[in-house]
């Protein structure tokens, strides 16, 4: 499957010692397949909050949120793992590597639980080579630079070849080079695998390369390089 997403009357909030905080206000948005989409916006904007609903790891307080026709909001947690599981990858600002485990490893251990229709040490060893790590497959995190570390974090994120890439400011712990580099992995992934890309980064300069610029502030998107009128209900 590899259908748009669409947002319906999206709204978050988070509830504790009895306030209620907005975060995301009415969202009606359209994500289309194969693109390469940036969010943009200042902290506190629900950049992180709107990847995290959309990549199925938080619920909303109201609203749908479609891939194609399977509303993600009236999944059981089984579903939602495996859908998870099978559609989306996802890289972080932190790399989450388990510090025991080699870069192989690290990949494959999406896999561990999993039954699968293809050799899961085959699959991790030809990503790892594909993100220019063919010569560190048993080094272990603690060996490896944060550039190599999140490019283990982008192997490990397509070894089920999932239909979109979710990346939650995935350049931020990095140096300027390295953090051009690990942008530029992701959009060879969109361009030649043809990988749908959501990418949330504070960086303009890396945005405005994406197909379609969405701007975030206070809850609401502000800006859309597509030209969709932002919705204030």
């Amino acid at each position: 499957m590899n259908q748009s997403i669409q947002l319906k009357n999206v709204q978050k909030q988070f509830t504790g010692d009895g306030i209620i905080t907005p975060v995301l206000h009415h969202l009606n948005l359209t994500i289309e397949k194969k693109k390469f989409t940036s969010i943009v916006g200042p902290s506190g904007s629900g950049k992180s909050t709107l990847l995290s609903l959309i990549g199925t790891l938080d619920q909303p307080t109201a609203g749908e949120i479609l891939y194609g026709d399977q509303d993600i909001t009236k999944m059981n947690a089984k579903q939602l793992a495996n859908f998870r599981f099978e559609e989306i990858g996802f890289i972080f600002q932190q790399f989450y590597l388990l510090p025991t485990l080699t870069a192989l490893e690290n990949v494959m251990a999406p896999l561990f639980s999993r039954s699968v229709s293809f050799a899961k040490k085959e699959r991790a060893i030809q990503l790892l080579e594909q993100v220019g790590l063919a010569n560190k497959l048993h080094a272990l995190p603690s060996q490896l630079s944060g550039g190599q570390q999140q490019r283990v974090a982008i192997a490990r994120a397509l070894v089920n070849e999932p239909s979109w890439i979710l990346a939650d400011e995935p350049t931020g712990n990095l140096d300027t080079e390295n953090g051009k580099i690990v942008f530029e992995l992701i959009q060879q992934l969109n361009k030649v695998k043809g990988c749908s890309v959501l990418f949330v980064t504070h960086d303009l300069s890396l945005a405005a390369e994406a197909d379609r610029v969405i701007e975030m502030k206070d809850g609401y998107i502000i800006r859309d390089s597509q030209g969709e009128v932002p919705c204030f209900a």
